[in-house]
Order: structure tokens, then sequence, then C-alpha cells
């Protein structure tokens, strides 16, 4: 954690800052605890709070008992929605820290103060909403929310729609009163589906899982509602879950540990994680606090960090609680994955197809371990649909590896400064008129396919991607260089005919990625001629530049691109839907280009993995007289248009082999190690077919970091789920790691 700013010297200055940080604080948790919205990130409010903490430490006379250090959660429960519920025990928050050494610190003093070294019990935290559910004789009589520790919300109604939630306990011999804490959470792939389900709807979608948590729980059943708005409701509950992770009141529990409690809160029936476990050491502490700061995404629910407690309850007894969180627990918080920035402009990009994207622009920001400075916005809708302005402060996400995504806005920050972002009706790399392809589109694209500059370089980029041809330094870099006003290509059509000659005249363009090399000389800005003898930057002596190495090995890469796959030289083409399974299927049947060319539509059509849709686009990419001329320059510079030995149209009918042989696969979200073609064609690899949407024939779903709807149908539909840490084992075993 960073340094606090040095202390206020000036009693006066102290008080005044101690005040507008009270202020600030008390408004953030009203907002965060009554209203559902979030005025500030989880950082920028775990600052304040520790801010506040320094100066009282250095002015104990500004810690009065009402300050937001000394209590717990929001303020008093005022709403007339919901009946007051006093705990029986009061509900504590937990103290933070943020650092491995911050955590050994703490330890090593409650180890102190303990006596000796003590058993540690983990656990993940979740970013949910704070529950207590109170048993009597067994059976479920409220269940409350924290509000202010003290007293909660009465939410019983709400909390007995929740999935895994017992009414009765199982077994016999409970307690006359014990209450159990929890946390009620969504999923992330539910809490995907309630979002996408809100924008359908019309509604505003939620920041977070948290957010989201908290509104459905605190919905009020009235007569006055609809029956869709009733229905809605239901359904929002019935997606939540809980996790248990302490008990309140429970005059003389029968086991001598936090562990001992779970297991048998578990035999009640009781849900507890699966995730915790009980170290011996600090050391052993610390490292599961790091194996799931690395792992955070291969649990169904976001966490926010690991809850450390000492597991013997006695202890807890011993160690005691200041005004507003126990000594014998800490918090360790993750840096956060979901942070609040400006949205400074929203520009408009030109992909390979011609589809014109928003993106917002945004103040850059530090979030899951790197800057972010632009995320998509898809199309003009989905800007309309999140309700963004420029100059709005929103809500940035990034899970993983995952495209950054911008949430919304906090609409409360807003000063009406803010503007409304209008799509524009011309391209902004080549003039021409935007307009949707096809009646009934979404999406506007650029008509201008053969020259339009983005769109050159973006198919060009993508024949080297590893999807497509996997060309070895032909990337975005690259790509920007061979295209550029005056440079060697204006099309693709001309990419196979590159010699060094028409390599060294590039210059690296002055906006390429930091550390990038150019592929003739190495210094930006200096053009060079083939071997001319040109003055180094800042040096007085003259050098010979011969070949660089980049230019040599872009060469030797395409000389041995013409050998590759027909299917990854279909991919390369860039024909509308034709993907690596599509293009996989086109050329096991038919073995060459010339057979797919001459092929009806209803040929076409009727390979598996192609259907209509896709036959139309190859039939129409051929009737375009630039795209046929990339074919036939492709070819006369010796690109292999066909299979070697195979029989003919139809001749090939392999049936598939490998662990997944017969099976069906979708893959969904992010996959460490994998792009989405990477994923699909390791699936396909496998001996599987892989589809893009999840039905009834569906025999499995690969979920990583970023799933959604399709989680969620798979889930529905009773479909065997294969989290992304075990792709490679699912790729290995096939259907034996279904079983």
């Amino acid at each position: 954690m960073a340094a606090a700013d040095p202390i206020p010297t000036e009693f006066d200055a102290a008080r005044a800052e101690s005040e507008s940080l009270t202020e600030r604080i008390l408004q953030l948790r009203e907002a965060y605890y009554g209203h559902d919205t979030t005025l500030a990130s989880d950082a920028e409010y775990d600052a304040m709070v520790h801010r506040l903490q320094a100066i009282e430490a250095a002015w104990p006379q500004l810690a009065g008992q009402d300050s937001p250090t000394q209590t717990v959660g929001g303020a008093g429960i005022d709403s007339t929605l919901f009946d007051p519920v006093v705990h029986a025990e009061r509900m504590y928050s937990l103290d933070n820290v943020f650092s491995t050494e911050e955590f050994a610190e703490w330890a090593a003093k409650v180890e102190r103060d303990a006596g000796g070294p003590v058993a540690w019990l983990c656990e993940l935290k979740i970013d949910g909403l704070a529950i207590n559910l109170r048993y009597e004789h067994g059976a479920l009589t409220t269940a409350a929310t924290r509000g202010d520790g003290v007293t909660g919300e009465d939410v019983t109604e709400n909390v007995l729609r929740v999935p895994g939630i017992p009414r009765r306990l199982d077994g016999e011999g409970h307690p006359a009163l014990v209450e159990v804490r929890g946390e009620i959470y969504f999923p992330v792939a539910a809490f995907n589906a309630l979002n996408a389900e809100q924008t359908e709807a019309g509604e505003r979608v939620f920041a977070n899982p948290r957010n989201a948590a908290s509104g459905s729980l605190r919905q009020k059943a009235a007569a006055s509602k609809s029956a869709k708005e009733t229905d809605l409701m239901r359904r929002r509950l019935e997606r939540l879950r809980m996790l248990v992770h302490g008990i309140g009141a429970w005059p003389d529990p029968p086991v001598a540990s936090q562990s001992g409690v779970y297991e048998l809160l578990r035999s009640w029936g009781l849900p507890t994680s699966p995730s915790y476990r009980v170290e011996s050491s600090i050391d052993g502490a610390i490292a599961f606090i790091e194996h799931y700061g690395e792992h955070r995404h291969s649990v169904e629910h976001e966490i926010d960090g690991v809850v450390v407690k000492v597991d013997d309850l006695a202890m807890h007894e011993r160690l005691g609680a200041t005004s507003r969180a126990p000594r014998w627990a800490i918090a360790y918080k993750y840096p956060p994955e979901q942070v609040q920035t400006r949205l400074r402009g929203i520009e408009i990009s030109i992909g390979r197809t011609g589809r014109a994207t928003p993106f917002a622009v945004l103040e850059p920001i530090r979030v899951a371990g790197s800057v972010v400075r632009r995320a998509t916005l898809h199309n003009q809708d989905v800007v309309r649909e999140k309700g963004v302005l420029i100059g709005d402060i929103v809500v940035l996400r990034k899970a993983g590896d995952v495209i950054p995504e911008v949430l919304g806005p906090v609409v409360d920050l807003r000063d009406g400064s803010e503007r409304a972002f209008e799509m524009p009706t011309q391209c902004p790399e080549c003039g021409s008129a935007l307009a949707p392809s096809k009646e009934g589109d979404v999406d506007l694209r650029c008509p201008n396919a053969r020259a339009c500059p983005a769109q050159v370089r973006g198919r060009i980029e993508h024949i080297g991607s590893r999807g497509a041809l996997d060309i070895e330094g032909l990337g975005e870099v690259s790509a920007i260089a061979l295209t550029r006003p005056h440079g060697p290509l204006d099309t693709e059509a001309g990419l196979f005919d590159l010699t060094i000659d028409d390599l060294l005249p590039i210059e690296v363009p002055r906006t390429a990625p930091v550390g990038a090399e150019g592929l003739g000389v190495e210094s930006l800005g200096v053009e060079t001629p083939y071997r001319k003898v040109v003055k180094q930057a800042r040096k007085d002596s003259p050098v010979e530049y011969g070949p660089s190495a980049a230019a040599e090995e872009l060469v030797a890469e395409l000389a041995k691109a013409k050998e590759k796959d027909l299917w990854r030289l279909l991919v390369s083409l860039s024909i509308r839907h034709v993907g690596p399974v599509a293009a996989r299927a086109l050329a096991t049947h038919f073995g060459s280009l010339e057979a797919i060319r001459a092929a009806s539509a209803e040929a076409l059509a009727a390979v598996d993995g192609v259907g209509p849709v896709i036959a139309e686009a190859i039939i129409e990419w051929f009737l375009v007289d630039w795209h046929v001329e990339i074919v036939d320059r492709w070819a006369a510079s010796g690109v292999r248009w066909s299979i070697p030995g195979h029989p003919g149209p139809g001749a090939v009918d392999e049936a598939p082999t490998g662990p997944l042989a017969g099976l069906t696969v979708v893959v969904t979200g992010s996959i460490e190690g994998f792009t989405r073609e990477e994923a699909e064609e390791a699936v396909l690899a496998a001996g599987a077919k892989s589809t893009g949407s999840v039905s009834k024939r569906t025999s499995a779903v690969v979920v990583g970091p970023g799933a959604g709807s399709k989680e969620a149908k798979a889930i529905e539909l009773g479909i065997p789920i294969v989290p992304a840490e075990r792709f490679a084992e699912f790729l290995e075993r096939g259907t034996a790691l279904l079983e």
C-alpha cells in the first residue's frame, strides 16, 4: 500500500480534513448500503478511510464515537420498506490490509497477543451482501441485513426464496438460539444473465454483483406490482446464492474451532464454502492469499480478497474486538478490478470487415494490474443502453485478461457539463458514408472495403494472427508499416510477393507501440533505402544498413505460410462468418479452393458446420473482382490452395477421433493461454464439434472469466460445465472428466 500523505502539522488543518473526509465517507456509505449506488470505487473508499485513520492516530481527540472509523456499515435503519431487526449479537465489520507485509505484521501481533503460534482459517472474501440468519430450535425465524451492525432490515420473506437456505436445519440437537452469518451473492454467470435481461427490458444495468444482490434482496413485494414485475422479482431472488462465513449469538457451541463450526453447519444443511483452508503458519496463510490472487476467477462468484481468522474460538474471546472490528480476523484486499474513471470521449474505429465500433477514451487508470485507456462500446445502441455521456464518471471493469468493459455511468456525480454521443455518418479513415450492410443490421459499416486504410490494415494483421496463418512478425505494427502512404501494399493481394527490397524503405510510424521494431532500420523516423549509407542518430560516423532481422524473418515466414493448411488460408481471406470451424469443414469436404468456388450454395450449405448463411457469404465473396485478384495473385506467388492427395469433394468423410470424439462443445469467456479461435481449434483437434450456441445437443460448455448468458443457459439445461482452469485436462481426458 502506498504511504499515507504527510499528517497535517496544524490541528485546525487536521480537523478540517477530518470533517471533510467524515462527511464524504458517510455519504458513500449511505449510497452503498442504502441506495444500491456506488459513488466511488472500493479502492477510493478504502483510501479515504485509511487517511482518516492516520489523522485520528495523530490527533486522537478527533476520533469521536461517531467517526466512520469507529462504526460499522451504513447509517441506522430508517427504511419504511422493511421492519427493523435487532441482532442478538453485534455484526462487526473487518479491518483491511493491502499487502503481504501488512498482513504478516498484523498476524505477528496477533500471535504475540495470543502467547504463541495459532492456526489460521483462510477463506474467500465474497463481494456480496452480509446477512444474518436467526434459527430458534432449528427453525429459521428471521433473516436480516447487517445495517449498522446493531440493527438491520428484516428481509426474511425474500431470503426464503434464495435456493440453498434451509427453513429448518437438518439433524437434531439444535440450540435454542443460533445466529448464522453469511454472504448473499450473485454467481458471475447469473449476474451477467441478469444484466442482459435488464438491457433487453430497457432497464438500467447493475454496476456490480454486490449492488445487484442488494437491489434484489431489498425488493418489497406489493399488491400494486404487475404479474410481470412479480415474476421478475422472483426470478432475481432465485438466482441468488448464499455461503456461510461465521456465527453470531450461540451461547455454548459444541465445537472448539471456526473450522469445526463450518463442519457442523454443513451437517445441518447450511451452504458453506468449499474453498476455505486451515493453515498452521503465517507463511501458509500468505500462500493461500497469493494462490487466489492468481486464480480469483476460478470460483463461481466474485471475490475482492481473502479473510483470515484465528481458528480457535476461545482465542476469539481472549483477543476481543474494537468498537467496529474483531482483533482475531482481517480482510486482505486484492487490487481492484472495478474502478471509476472519467469518460473523456467516444471515438470510432474501423475493423477489417468495415464495422464501425465506438470505443471509450478514458482518463488512464490502473485496473487488474494494467493501465487502461480505452474500452470498446460495441455499437451506438450499446452506448445508448449503457446511458453514458461524454464527460461522465464511469464504472470500468476488467476481469483477468478480459477486454476492459464500461459498465455504466455514476449518474449522481454528473455536474451538467456532460454531453451525448452522436454516431458519425462518415468513416473517420476514408470519408465513405457509413451504413448498415443490410436492412435490420445494428452495426454501421464502411463500404469502401478495398481501399479503406483501416480495413486493409486489419485484414493484413488478421492474416498474420494465430487464428489464421500464424505468421511470425506480421502483427499490428507491421500491418501499419506495410500499408502506410507509399508503402508496398494497398491490399493484401501483394503480400506474398514482398521482397527484402520492398521492406527496407519502410519506417515504423511514430504511433507504433513502445518497444516495436521496424522492418527496415530500427530507428523511428529514419527512411533508409537498401544498403544506403546514413548517419546514425546522435553519432558522427557513418554506418551501413543491410537487411534487418525483422525484414528477413518476415520474408522467410511468408514463404513458409504458402504451405499452410487449406483451412487456415480460408480463414485468412476474411470471408464474413468463415472462422476456423467452418473453414476446417469446408477444407475437409472439398479439398481445394477450386472445388469450393465451383460449388453451389446448396452444396456448400450441406456441409456440416457451414449452413446457408455462411454458404451465401462465400458465394458473394467470390463475386467481387478484387477478392478474386487476391486468390489469383497468392496462387501465382506459390500459395498452395489444395490439400495434397485429397480425392475430391465429399470423398473424405472421416469419423472424428480423439478424447472428445462425438461431443459438441461450446467455449465461452476467457481461457488462459488461448485465444477464442485457438480454444475452438483445440476442441476440434481433440475430435469434438465446436459451436457458438448452447442447446440441448451441447455435450459440455467450457467456461472462463467473462462468460455470460451461455453459462447461465448451460446451468438451466443441466449441461456439464468445464472450468477454464481444467480445459487442458478436458482436452486430454475427454468424457472421463465429465463423469
